[in-house]
């Protein structure tokens, strides 16, 4: 897995500035939905026992995410920004947000915003496979499923008998 966490933003970038995150938050991004291409594989060629480790992979992923999110939210707060998504583009379209001073920024952030759609995607159609193996499963479970409600079986001597619900009457 990539090192998240180098070089997160250019020298002339401020800490405290709504941009000063979005590269990492981009890779962040780009490891989670490839992390979510190898989720997909694997539920198509149904390996279900290594998705486990992706899952576990996820996590610390989607928490830095977190992370970067709410810092940019922060920042944008401390400059009269609503502190969300829709703050950050507002930000964005402000004449008086300082992107002269950082270009890339605007750029940067609809990057972002494309690779969340991706990634949004992916994971719908990555829980429609999920839908379509639960689905699969409980069939299978369906037809294996002793009826309790009385059913034909077959005795030891191979012939077919049914089964009775409850006790049978004895006369002593």
């Amino acid at each position: 897995m990539p090192d998240l966490h180098a070089a997160t933003r250019s020298p002339s970038t401020p800490a405290n500035h709504p941009a000063a995150g979005l590269a990492e938050e981009q890779r962040a991004a780009k490891a989670l939905i490839d992390l979510l291409h190898q989720e997909q594989a694997m539920l198509i060629n149904a390996d279900l026992d290594s998705l486990t480790m992706v899952t576990e992979r996820k996590a610390p992923i989607v928490a830095l995410m977190s992370e970067l999110a709410t810092k940019r939210h922060r920042a944008l707060a401390a400059m009269g920004f609503a502190a969300s998504e829709a703050g950050m583009q507002a930000w964005v379209d402000s004449k008086a947000n300082g992107l002269a001073l950082y270009p890339e920024a605007a750029s940067a952030y609809i990057a972002l915003l494309a690779m969340a759609r991706q990634g949004k995607e992916i994971n719908r159609i990555n829980g429609l496979l999920i839908n379509t193996h639960m689905m699969r499963n409980q069939s299978a479970l369906n037809v294996l499923r002793v009826q309790t409600s009385g059913g034909t079986f077959y005795g030891p001597d191979g012939q077919a008998t049914s089964r009775s619900k409850g006790r049978g009457l004895v006369v002593g």
